[in-house]
């Protein structure tokens, strides 16, 4: 099972979706700054998760939320 998520930075406007077979340790880690795309927003809290059956549906998934009808969807959370 893999989840798809996104997280909101607590300082910026900024919104960042992925997906993953460990939300728990994937937050840690984003909010550790071990991941370089995320790491100048830290801290963040999360907004949105969804489960998925496979990798190929959660990708699909993801691939909604980070297009612009999928950001305005999670803008209005």
């Amino acid at each position: 099972m893999y989840k798809v998520y996104a997280i909101k930075s607590l300082v910026r406007n900024y919104i960042y979706v992925g997906l993953t077979s460990n939300l728990e340790r994937r937050l840690n880690q984003h909010n550790s700054g071990y991941s370089k795309t995320t790491k100048p927003y830290i801290p963040f809290k999360l907004i949105y998760e969804e489960l998925c059956e496979n990798r190929i549906e959660a990708r699909k998934r993801e691939k909604y939320l980070k297009s612009g009808i999928g950001k305005e969807f999670l803008k209005s959370l």
